[in-house]
């Protein structure tokens, strides 16, 4: 009964069957890897553990991806330091991210929500390519990443962070974890960052970096009965962040809304209360049901010289799942109802976007595992939205395994959302660009929903070569747009142009990865990918704008035996980026154009950790330790408040290299 009860924690948590899967293979596992793919998973599915987080010191969510093959990082423009993520070749938009799988970042949060999750609240990190499950609703076409944080029956009485880089960012991190009783626990953490001085490290007179500060306080409680077959948590969060950008003589007391020196502010507060509850039957342990519950408040108030910007969107989410067999387990199902309400106040200098967005939903969910080679989850939802209208979202994975050690996965779907177009563009307000949409008919901004089906197969092997374990693999993706809100940066540098997909758009996306254990302790992790991503622009078809066809990950890491709870840890990881399609500004003056294509370049990051003791570590490292920035950041930087400016195009580091160091201290 008791082990019934923790599978349905693992699945309340985390609805894939990977979490569930991995809950087991810890209990066998002696040497914890970064990144776990399954053999036996039905989806493409891979876990990062927190001995992978640990690579990134730095600082968030949105911060912990470097060294994954399967998602790319880039910067989102010269000006703010947001780090944007892709996979598939298709920004986050597409990808439906939950924290334990209650949606988080959508909406007004799309641009700057990764960056709202410290790194040391996250216990793991499921990343799930193509179509996703329908459990968690209709918005996911590319993929799916569900954070899972820390839980307060298992956790550390305390745990200390502190950070500190060169780039005058400084950040705090504290937990604390006591248990109630026997059955209940509860979790304080808060972390706290700022970055306080000005750098200019290319002297074009804009900063580099924002400054800045977050304060972020999360309180959660649990409670665990394996008596009564109860399991629930209680999660209230709240989140202040102020940025503060532009020129470094900016002074947003004495210059904001004057054309004196441009600067911006973007000041964001965010409150969050989430339930969960499940049961398993007593009579019957395969049989549970769980019920999921969300209210989040975000408020976003900012500036981008004499651009103005606010939104504020109130959301509420509530998902009932009901989990059971069909005869025996090798059938199961799931099925449950799920409602989303989403009020948006939002205003683009003095035009009033506001809106209200509800939708009901029902899904039904067939797993069929054969517990040998082969197991398959088809899936299907159906929603009325009140803008959307009513529609049917279907999905499949499939899995089998042909020999031992191998697995071969196929996966389609169709996905379906609405295009948040100034939420989720935020960076092209750091311009002199006119925001035109030139249709009307839909019903949202003008433009209709987005729709796409996405089809994938992967191929993976493990084996041994030299007598050291080695696996391989590939995967192809295809993401076909029914309908797309094309953002338009193809027709003119003064102009950013919004309508309804006119001719095809579609992302081809090829990844082949290598790994090998040199020697004992000494792993590499290679991947290369590919990207045919093309859109019918008005000019054309163009390659989708800042995004590198070509792109390989190299990572390094070694660890030295742990001898009386000491070791050193070092890690390595080197990116490199082929050539990306620019936007167009062929007609601006010659001193204000981009080429055609950017140059590629290639990013080094490494990171030595010692371990003094099982309570007490500290690491030191360094991002870009090549240096590299790009060439020109800001068009028009000499005459911001003029017509050829331009700062949301980076496909680069702006700020160079950068190094850190920090400590972790544990009481447990």
């Amino acid at each position: 009964m008791q082990k019934n009860i923790m599978l349905f924690m693992a699945f309340l948590l985390s609805v894939t069957a990977f979490s569930q899967e991995d809950l087991e293979e810890v209990k066998i596992n002696k040497k914890q890897k970064g990144i776990k793919k399954s053999f036996t998973v039905t989806a493409n599915t891979s876990l990062i553990t927190s001995k992978e987080l640990l690579k990134a010191a730095c600082c968030n969510l949105a911060e912990s991806f470097e060294t994954n093959p399967s998602i790319d990082v880039n910067f989102s423009d010269a000006l703010t330091g947001t780090k944007q993520i892709k996979m598939l070749g298709l920004t986050s938009p597409y990808l439906m991210i939950t924290e334990e799988n209650i949606p988080s970042v959508r909406g007004a949060s799309q641009a700057y929500g990764l960056s709202f999750t410290p790194g040391t609240w996250i216990e793991s990190v499921q990343i799930t390519k193509g179509a996703g499950s329908v459990i968690n609703g209709y918005e996911s076409i590319s993929g799916q990443i569900n954070t899972e944080l820390l839980k307060p029956l298992s956790d550390i009485p305390f745990f200390l962070n502190v950070y500190g880089s060169t780039d005058s960012r400084f950040e705090l991190n504290t937990h604390f974890n006591k248990k109630l009783s026997d059955k209940w626990a509860t979790s304080l953490f808060v972390h706290g960052n700022t970055r306080v001085a000005k750098n200019d490290m290319n002297n074009d007179g804009f900063l580099d970096n924002p400054l800045g500060k977050q304060i972020n306080v999360l309180n959660r409680y649990q409670y665990y009965n394996p008596e009564s077959g109860l399991v629930s948590f209680i999660n209230f969060r709240y989140m202040n962040d102020k940025k503060q950008t532009g020129e470094v003589d900016f002074d947003k007391d004495r210059d904001r809304g004057t054309t004196n020196f441009w600067g911006s502010e973007i000041n964001t507060e965010r409150f969050d209360v989430s339930t969960k509850i499940g049961y398993v039957f007593k009579d019957m342990p395969y049989q549970s049901i769980g019920f999921q519950n969300a209210f989040n408040s975000h408020k976003q108030d900012s500036y981008f010289g004499l651009n103005q910007y606010d939104i504020k969107q109130n959301s509420f989410y509530s998902n009932l799942i009901f989990n059971s067999i069909i005869n025996n387990t090798m059938h199961k199902f799931t099925t449950g109802l799920n409602f989303t309400y989403d009020q948006y106040q939002e205003f683009v200098n003095v035009t009033d976007y506001s809106r209200i967005d509800n939708s009901v939903g029902a899904f039904f969910e067939y797993t069929y595992d054969n517990t040998d080679n082969f197991s398959l989850i088809l899936g299907g939802r159906v929603d009325n939205h009140n803008r959307l209208g009513f529609f049917v979202t279907p999905r499949l994975h499939m899995r089998y395994n042909p020999w031992k050690n191998g697995v071969i996965r196929f996966s389609a779907g169709r996905g379906k959302r609405t295009a948040n177009i100034f939420a989720e563009n935020q960076q092209l307000f750091a311009s002199s660009r006119n925001f035109s949409i030139l249709d009307s008919s839909g019903k949202v901004y003008g433009l209709n929903p987005e729709i796409a089906w996405n089809y994938g197969i992967s191929f993976s092997q493990k084996f041994r070569l030299f007598n050291k374990n080695a696996d391989a693999g590939f995967d192809f993706y295809r993401t076909d747009f029914q309908n797309q809100a094309v953002v338009d940066l193809m027709q003119s540098p003064q102009q950013v142009l919004f309508y309804d997909q006119k001719g095809s758009s579609f992302a081809n996306s090829l990844q082949v990865e290598f790994n090998y254990e040199l020697i004992h302790n000494l792993n590499l992790r290679t991947a290369y990918k590919y990207y045919d991503i093309q859109t019918d622009y008005l000019r054309g078809t163009f390659q989708r704008p800042l995004q590198a066809k070509h792109r390989f990950l190299g990572n390094l890491e070694y660890e030295t035996i742990m001898d009386e709870d000491k070791q050193w840890r070092f890690d390595f990881t080197y990116n490199w980026s082929g050539k990306q399609q620019l936007p167009y500004t062929a007609s601006n003056p010659e001193a204000d154009q981009f080429p055609d294509f950017s140059p590629s370049y290639a990013v080094m990051n490494a990171q030595v950790t010692r371990v003094f003791s099982s309570v007490f570590e500290v690491y030191i490292g360094g991002e870009n330790i090549g240096n590299y920035r790009q060439e020109k950041a800001i068009l028009g930087a000499e005459n911001p408040f003029g017509p050829n400016f331009d700062a949301s195009v980076a496909y680069a580091p702006i700020f160079g290299q950068m190094y850190y160091a920090g400590l972790r201290f544990k009481i447990k």
